[in-house]
């Protein structure tokens, strides 16, 4: 009977690999076959787990060198006043719809994605994932997806340090923080991410991806809405923070898909290995 080889991927490994019948390891461009080869033979030398910790801690770098890039443009565009022209009539558009009970809801709602609703939410899945595929991966990506999102939002803050709207246009209770981005939409956009993007990698039907792809969609631009709504964010927080959670978002899955390629290239001989049969038996 053949033994398996050194540095092989258990079976979880080769199922995480595919999102329906796109196989992660695969990488259709000449720039993105480069780097994984370049990956892969790193990964050979020091470990593919090792090498995709300090490959997040880089993209953490990354994130952050993002984040002063959007503070400076943002900076460039509120000396030209541009930023009042969304902001100042969304939010006295949403305090018009504002009433009683939907105030309360939509706090209700808002503190899912608070810091302590979304802890809970990430450590639930979190303890899941990793319980059920016995692997430190899911563990690995949503840690420093966690910690990525969490830099990126106090450094945002520090680096332009604007005034959430007056409190006389917000709803109780009272934030005092820099408004600049939304923590709130930019922990929920990459920890809702990375969460949706490690259960679609187990999921066979397309339409269990679709639904998965579309509640999550739903809940980060629904936590967006909120924090104006409540007229704790300018629209602008909002979408600044939807647009850095993706790119930070974008880098951790890059991340994990060349990880995926090291271990793929150690089992299979090539890190652009054919994707390997799929189950037709339904969702794991």
């Amino acid at each position: 009977m053949d033994t398996p080889r050194r540095g092989a991927p258990a079976p979880t490994e080769d199922v995480d690999r595919h999102v329906g019948d796109v196989d992660l390891a695969h990488w259709r461009t000449g720039v993105g076959r480069s780097v994984a080869s370049a990956w892969v033979r790193l990964g050979k030398r020091y470990g593919a787990l090792p090498l995709l910790i300090l490959t997040l801690l880089v993209g953490i770098g990354i994130a952050m060198l993002a984040t002063w890039a959007a503070s400076a443009v943002y900076d460039a565009v509120r000396e030209s006043d541009d930023v009042a022209v969304l902001d100042r009539p969304v939010l006295d558009w949403m305090m018009s719809i504002r009433s009683p009970v939907a105030d309360q809801l939509v706090t209700w709602w808002t503190d899912v994605a608070g810091t302590i609703g979304m802890p809970i939410v990430a450590l639930g899945f979190l303890v899941g994932f990793t319980i059920q595929r016995r692997r430190w991966t899911p563990f690995v990506l949503l840690v420093s997806a966690s910690a990525g999102s969490l830099f990126m939002t106090i450094a945002g803050k520090d680096l332009i340090g604007r005034a959430r709207p007056p409190l006389h246009d917000a709803v109780p209770p009272y934030e005092h923080s820099p408004s600049f981005p939304s923590g709130h939409t930019l922990n929920a956009t990459v920890i809702v991410g990375t969460i949706v993007y490690l259960l679609i990698l187990r999921q066979t039907r397309v339409v269990t991806r679709v639904w998965t792809i579309v509640v999550g969609t739903l809940f980060v631009l629904s936590v967006g809405f909120s924090r104006v709504f409540l007229g704790h964010h300018w629209l602008t927080d909002v979408l600044a923070a939807l647009a850095l959670g993706l790119a930070w978002l974008s880098l951790v899955i890059t991340a994990h898909r060349l990880y995926l390629t090291a271990i793929t290239h150690h089992a299979h001989g090539s890190p652009a290995a054919p994707a390997l049969p799929r189950p037709v038996s339904g969702d794991r």
